[in-house]
């Protein structure tokens, strides 16, 4: 029994098992309609979410399982006090695989330490968020083609933007992949992820000006200031639009540029780009769906 805490538990070799898989379900739906009858999956969600929750769900029904479990603590018995490793062990009575949202970093960890099920980690606090970067990896694998020689821009909250920090993870072990770090100083990349950059030669530059870099940039990964991981309001409202994305910026830009963002979006891309063929946020949206059921799969290993 296996579960997905980190991205880095992947190989690259099972990560491209994973999107040969999800390019093989868009397009064969029909042969996977039924490989999970008869399996329920427990999305056990402490924290809110619209698109990872409703993502995990529609993936299991596509595959013909169903689904159970509640999508805030409040509706849960950790409102009574129970323990994250208690629940784990409940909700292996009931469950054939757990995907668990939590606030605080670890907390799918442990659950999957006292489950004797699957536990997909859908976002630790801003720890990890494993499966947003299976869904972008296969939007860059669907838009591009391969990984190697990419330079890659992330801009906005890079401080606490779990996806970034695991988006970086997963794509430094590709060949010649460069990053542009784009935030103010408040919201620069953690130093932990920079010596691991440094300690691997992966060349990466740090700046606060979006339109200096656009020029060079393959992917475009945007991100907003997350205001639920700010300590004072002030500080978030003085950071909160730092970076907008709008056409004027993009005149620059490649004409093949990708512009990813995990969402929600609150005003960080203008709508107005929301036409323009580069933007890639709502297929990411889309592939997450084929990923996790590729992930799915995998774990509970239905051939």
């Amino acid at each position: 029994m296996r579960s997905l805490i980190d991205i880095l538990e992947l190989s690259t070799a099972e990560l491209d098992k994973l999107l040969a898989t999800a390019d093989d379900i868009i397009e064969n739906p029909q042969k996977y309609a039924h490989k999970c009858d008869g399996k329920k999956l427990a999305t056990l969600f402490f924290e809110p979410s619209t698109r990872t929750r409703l993502s995990f769900e529609a993936a299991m029904y596509e595959l013909g399982g169903n689904v159970l479990g509640f999508s805030e603590a409040q509706s849960s018995s950790a409102a009574k006090g129970e323990s994250v490793a208690d629940t784990a062990k409940t909700v292996s009575c009931y469950a054939d695989i757990i995907a668990m949202r939590h606030p605080k970093e670890g907390a799918p960890l442990v659950a999957s330490m006292n489950a004797s099920i699957p536990v997909i980690n859908a976002g630790d606090g801003g720890h990890n968020h494993p499966t947003q970067t299976l869904a972008d990896l296969l939007t860059i694998h669907r838009e591009k083609g391969h990984f190697d020689n990419l330079t890659v821009g992330l801009c906005g909250d890079l401080k606490f933007g779990r996806t970034v920090h695991s988006l970086i993870a997963a794509l430094r072990r590709y060949d010649n992949v460069k990053f542009v770090f784009i935030s103010p100083n408040e919201l620069k990349i953690p130093d932990y992820v920079k010596d691991s950059l440094k300690k691997a030669n992966i060349e990466y530059t740090e700046t606060t000006d979006l339109e200096a870099v656009m020029p060079t940039l393959d992917i475009l990964y945007m991100t907003r200031v997350q205001r639920e991981r700010f300590f004072n309001e002030e500080e978030y409202l003085r950071l909160k639009d730092s970076y907008i994305l709008t056409p004027e910026k993009l005149t620059t830009a490649k004409s093949d540029l990708s512009i990813l963002h995990p969402l929600p979006r609150v005003n960080e891309i203008s709508v107005a780009i929301d036409s323009d063929p580069r933007a890639c946020y709502f297929k990411q949206v889309l592939y997450g769906k084929y990923m996790r059921m590729a992930l799915i799969l995998m774990l509970l290993e239905v051939e």
